[in-house]
């Protein structure tokens, strides 16, 4: 694993195993939804500015663009500020896939004591692996002790009693906590001084979106019918699925996943290299759009050499039933 991605910046390599066309009289390709439901089908990568709560920022986001229902990637303190994607409307159905991915985060850490510039390096690479957190009292989650994975920590920049640091650790992981432990194993107690989410998934910082550019967008397609801007800053729902590996699958096959049925390897097409049984995959369409999050029951070779089994079962649809024709028939009563 190279040191300094995440596990889901792996690179992943699209492998055919059948061809097959699409209709254009169903579905829509993600970027040419129409943009009413383009927005309901869409996400903000917002970046979240210090004050507000995760929760408040999420209900701005709904407000400014007259939607039911929104859901932020996982929460940052009032504090912290970064990349915070915003699901929207339908495409809160797949939060949960962008919550568990791993994060990056810009961390200002202050030394209680002066250390040596060596010790510090030194002790900050031994915290890269599997920890063991306690969360704060005031958490989200039931206080008991896990372990989260710290990918990488890159040392920056040391100045005075100043760390600067970049870290790439598993969702769930308390960066607080953290600066507190490195703290008490160099022996002169530490505490995190400022926090920047820079990475969520798929998300980076270079095409983040403020609440500003959000409001202008939408005022700009109500008032004048300019959707151009509101299409920048709002990107479809797939997007915030990149970091998933990847199953193409065939139009007949889609209407049956949409109402709950494991796929089969004969309505596969195309597949992401590197699958791994339990892996948690996305089910496109050949026009791109997403289909369902599932639950991996084969490798990438057992689909490639096999012509028959169920490759995964489904665990949450994304796409409204109906959206495709029927492709199979039921059996008569």
């Amino acid at each position: 694993m190279s040191p300094d991605i995440l596990p889901s910046e792996h690179k992943r390599e699209l492998v055919h195993k059948a061809q097959a066309s699409t209709s254009q009289l169903y579905g829509f390709s993600p970027c040419q939804r129409p943009v009413r439901q383009y927005i309901e089908m869409g996400v903000v990568n917002l970046d979240k500015p210090a004050g507000p709560t995760s929760h408040e920022v999420t209900a701005w986001v709904k407000d400014i663009l007259e939607l039911k229902k929104a859901g932020h990637s996982g929460s940052l303190d009032p504090g912290v500020t970064g990349v915070l994607p915003i699901m929207l409307g339908k495409a809160t159905k797949s939060v949960a896939a962008l919550r568990l991915s791993g994060k990056e985060y810009m961390c200002l850490m202050t030394l209680h004591e002066a250390v040596s510039e060596k010790k510090v390096r030194k002790v900050c690479k031994d915290f890269q692996g599997p920890v063991f957190q306690m969360p704060p009292i005031i958490s989200a989650v039931k206080r008991a002790v896990r372990v989260r994975k710290i990918y990488y920590i890159e040392v920056i920049d040391i100045k005075d009693r100043s760390v600067l640091m970049r870290v790439g650790c598993e969702a769930g992981t308390y960066m607080r906590k953290l600066c507190h432990d490195v703290g008490v194993a160099l022996g002169c107690g530490a505490h995190m001084q400022e926090l920047r989410r820079t990475k969520t998934g798929p998300f980076r910082e270079d095409t983040l979106v403020t609440l500003q550019d959000l409001k202008d967008a939408y005022v700009f397609w109500k008032e004048d019918g300019d959707e151009s801007f509101l299409r920048q800053v709002v990107r479809p729902m797939e997007e915030g699925l990149a970091h998933l590996p990847k199953v193409v699958i065939r139009d007949s096959a889609v209407d049956a996943v949409c109402r709950g049925a494991a796929i089969a390897v004969p309505g596969i097409l195309s597949l992401d290299t590197n699958i791994k049984k339990e892996d948690e995959i996305c089910l496109f369409t050949l026009k791109g759009e997403a289909v369902a999050l599932c639950r991996s029951l084969m490798e990438s070779d057992e689909i490639c050499n096999n012509d028959t089994g169920v490759v995964a079962t489904t665990e949450r649809v994304i796409m409204d039933a109906g959206t495709y024709p029927q492709g199979w028939r039921s059996k008569p009563k």
